[in-house]
């Protein structure tokens, strides 16, 4: 295995550059991630007392259907509200949760309700079935066509099994960024479509008005959060801080840095490890808009990304032009320098692309001189990107810095606990910050759960939205 090292180059600078600017926002509100999921379960729990309460007494087989699947569709349709407010991009759960956990819960949820949603329709129908005397088939047609709203519910749940077949893990990687995106973007019409047909049916809310007016909150709210977070305020942002792209420059092969200037960017509140989704107002790009991390300090009218090669619409960034008007969603993120530390000691493992946030972090996250280590994997010489940038940093700030390049066969697995051990002494003293390709990032936060680094202390953020 070969494992380059530069730095721990004392220049004088000591870490008082770095620890400034990793101040960050720390009066900024972040939700506590244990907080968020308690919240989601009381709310799960009120409405199970919503059905309980509003449960008459259960006798035969088609009561017990029925009462099954009348569970089975509240839950469904409380799901689905948390699934949109979890993506709402609200910020104090941006930057307490982290946009690729919130992500992960969607995900996770997504599959919960779309199994709910299901679950209730055939249980009501089959319950119906029964009560009525009737086959399943003739219960289907009546309960479509003679009840208020039950066919727009009915096209509700094939939407949302259409948006979770396209979200299934072996059809997910399949489908361009952009495409995936904006086929999610069905699951807020199933929730309208479905929303009537829980009022008009549903006995818990026929019989209690206060029930109907806590589901109008709940929902309204959740559209109201929507609108603000997701289309208002990237309006507002790009009328006030007129994000242009400055200059466009080539970092190493297939990998550009896009520098962008604007007015008052210091009221963005951007901290380093932060991203955006840019949607940059060109013919070919203005419809789509893409999570890109800062790769830099974000200093007084200027941010920088900077992108890989990985698909048509990265590709395209090379050839913007100066001037390019640019609207930013954002910061999103957890990645910080501002979030809760348990130890002095600073490592930052970064992977290809994942230098991308760890770079900016490696720049501004507090530690003195000698507590930083910044581990760098990459494939080949060319593949090291911000080369002569790091080992300015690791210089001014007296950090180590250390490169791990070449091909698997012939470097190894450099993520072992042994490997890390011998690289970074008192390793398992040690908070550390993790972001690369899937696989990389696993073997490396399985490497420091096994050298001793607890799990609260190990901070990861994945590509993988």
């Amino acid at each position: 295995m070969s494992i380059a090292s530069a730095g721990r180059v004392a220049t004088g600078a000591g870490a008082g550059a770095g620890a400034g600017a990793g101040a960050g926002r720390r009066g900024a509100v972040r939700a506590h991630p244990a907080a968020v999921l308690s919240v989601i379960a009381a709310g799960a729990l009120a409405v199970l007392g919503l059905w309980w309460s509003g449960t008459p007494r259960v006798a035969g087989l088609g009561d017990w259907l029925s009462g099954a699947g009348r569970i089975t569709g509240l839950l469904a349709a409380y799901g689905i509200a948390v699934l949109l407010a979890l993506m709402a991009r609200i910020p104090p759960l941006e930057r307490g949760v982290g946009s690729d956990r919130l992500a992960r819960w969607h995900a996770m949820g997504g599959r919960y309700v779309v199994g709910l949603a299901v679950a209730h329709t055939l249980l009501i129908i089959w319950g119906y079935a029964v009560a009525d005397g009737t086959d399943v088939a003739s219960e289907t047609v009546t309960l479509n066509l003679s009840y208020p709203d039950v066919l727009a519910a009915t096209v509700a749940v094939l939407l949302l099994v259409g948006v979770g077949i396209v979200s299934a893990r072996a059809i997910r990687p399949r489908l361009h960024y952009e495409t995936w995106f904006h086929l999610h973007f069905y699951t807020y019409l199933a929730a309208w479509l479905a929303f009537g047909h829980q009022l008009s049916t549903g006995s818990e809310f026929v019989a209690s008005p206060v029930a109907r007016a806590t589901w109008y909150t709940l929902y309204l709210g959740v559209a109201v959060v929507l609108a603000w977070y997701r289309f208002l305020t990237p309006i507002r942002q790009a009328l006030r801080h007129r994000l242009r792209v400055d200059r466009v420059e080539v970092e190493a092969p297939g990998v550009i840095s896009v520098y962008l200037s604007g007015r008052r960017l210091d009221r963005l509140k951007a901290e380093p490890g932060q991203f955006f989704r840019w949607r940059f107002l060109t013919r070919d790009l203005w419809w789509s808009a893409n999570p890109y991390s800062l790769s830099a300090v974000p200093r007084p009218g200027e941010l920088r990304i900077t992108v890989k090669d990985l698909g048509d619409q990265s590709r395209r960034l090379a050839r913007l032009r100066p001037g390019t008007r640019v609207i930013a969603e954002g910061p999103s993120g957890a990645f910080t320098p501002g979030r809760r530390r348990h130890r002095r000691k600073v490592l930052l493992v970064a992977g290809g692309v994942g230098i991308t946030p760890l770079r900016a972090l490696f720049e501004a996250i507090p530690a003195a001189p000698g507590d930083l280590t910044l581990l760098y994997r990459a494939r080949s010489e060319e593949d090291l990107v911000f080369r002569t940038e790091l080992e300015e940093i690791a210089g001014r700030r007296e950090a180590a810095l250390h490169y791990c390049v070449g091909p698997r066969y012939q470097v190894g697995n450099p993520f072992t606990p042994e490997v890390l051990a011998g690289l970074v002494p008192e390793l398992a003293w040690h908070e550390a910050y993790v972001c690369g390709p899937a696989g990389m990032a696993d073997a490396a936060v399985s490497a420091l759960r096994a050298a001793g680094i607890p799990p609260r202390r190990i901070h990861h953020e994945s590509f993988e939205f």
